[in-house]
């Protein structure tokens, strides 16, 4: 393992000392705040699949450390994670920052800090980055050092404009020029799972916020990659009992309020659903009733780690189709009334594993809140 210098152990120490002192810091009032288990319809737990939740505090990371276990990465490879959290740390960038370096060196790397692999090797390309000595990156020895390393890919990120409210894929990209930039995408779930391991639930911080303890304000993008679709208040909940097919929530909104896509990912679905009690088709374009059956103009994404996302009862046509590749906080139609609704609202869903039906569902507010993005 890397033997860090002694002035970024201080400036490391310094972090943890004012992180001791911040860690019972948390957003909205609340202290140690627990997210119940979610469970599907055979009452299994799927707690353990969605991210730990929480505030969002950001813990400094010493590399040198006890480092926990997370299952599927050995001890070297936490270790290269911490250093690339701590030198994000050290350089102030924030946590969406951190998922994204991690995210990467995921990809190119898998966390290992390679050497020169002979016929295997892409080009000259070395290290946690596999950056390349004649595109500019450095001396071979100085790209196999991963402080150096994450340095200069934090360096290079931060020039890029905007990247804070890129996902993830497109900001790595922008970083990497790779020959696969679609790649870096399915790492993100498990980059952030790693991030708020070692820092407490930094994967849970504003995307663009540095301060301790913060957690995501509504309309704000957090670490994780999460936006909440609509501010409104909740209106019905989660398989409540007197709605216990119920599975979304229905958030309180005006008609005519944007609806944005909850995280970056592909259309699958955009289209009419709404039925007759005799089972012809309604029409969407018009208020529908509890008589009617269906989400009306509706959306399902489908996101990184096989999450899906459902947005119910537009009030015109979605305004993206299927397959269109969409951004967090992109708007992807506006709230209305369409198919089975008593009054403008937007109905929101979470489905596990990319199942579309009930089985797949959990609880919103659960997991809104465990990637950084309180719904209430």
């Amino acid at each position: 393992m890397t033997t860090l210098d002694a002035p970024k152990r201080a400036s490391w120490l310094r972090r943890w000392i004012w992180g001791i002192a911040l860690v019972s810091v948390c957003c909205i009032g609340a202290v140690g705040m627990v997210v119940q288990l979610l469970v599907d319809q055979s009452g299994d737990d799927l707690g353990d699949q969605l991210l730990p939740a929480g505030c969002g505090n950001s813990n400094p990371v010493d590399p040198d450390a006890d480092l926990p276990s997370i299952a599927g990465y050995n001890e070297d490879q936490i270790y290269n994670a911490a250093i690339i959290i701590a030198v994000g740390q050290d350089l102030e960038m924030p946590p969406r920052a951190w998922i994204i370096a991690v995210a990467t060196a995921m990809q190119e790397s898998r966390l290992t800090n390679l050497g020169y692999l002979g016929d295997r090797n892409d080009h000259d390309s070395l290290g946690l980055f596999q950056q390349r000595p004649s595109s500019g990156w450095g001396t071979p020895e100085q790209i196999q050092d991963p402080v150096y390393a994450a340095t200069k890919f934090y360096e290079k990120l931060d020039t890029i404009e905007g990247w804070e409210h890129m996902s993830l894929t497109e900001a790595a990209q922008s970083v990497q020029i790779s020959a696969y930039p679609f790649a870096y995408a399915k790492h993100e779930p498990d980059a952030t799972e790693i991030v708020n391991a070692l820092t407490g639930g930094g994967g849970r911080a504003s995307a663009v916020s540095v301060s301790l303890g913060e957690c995501t304000a509504p309309g704000e993008l957090s670490a994780a990659g999460w936006i909440i679709p609509a501010d409104g208040p909740i209106w019905s909940g989660f398989r409540t009992s007197e709605r216990p097919t119920h599975q979304g929530v229905d958030i309180g909104v005006p008609r005519g309020t944007a609806v944005v896509a909850a995280s970056s990912g592909t259309v699958i679905t955009a289209q009419c659903n709404a039925f007759n009690p005799d089972g012809s088709p309604a029409s969407c374009d018009v208020d529908g009733s509890p008589q009617i059956a269906g989400c009306g103009w509706y959306v399902n994404i489908l996101h990184a780690g096989d999450y899906l996302t459902r947005y119910c009862h537009f009030g015109s046509a979605p305004l993206v189709k299927e397959g269109d590749v969409v951004q967090a906080g992109q708007i992807i139609g506006y709230s209305g009334s369409s198919g089975r609704s008593s009054g403008p609202h937007l109905h929101f869903e979470v489905h596990l594993n990319g199942d579309r039906s009930s089985a797949g569902a959990v609880d919103p507010i659960a997991f809104m809140a465990s990637v950084g993005a309180p719904l209430e």
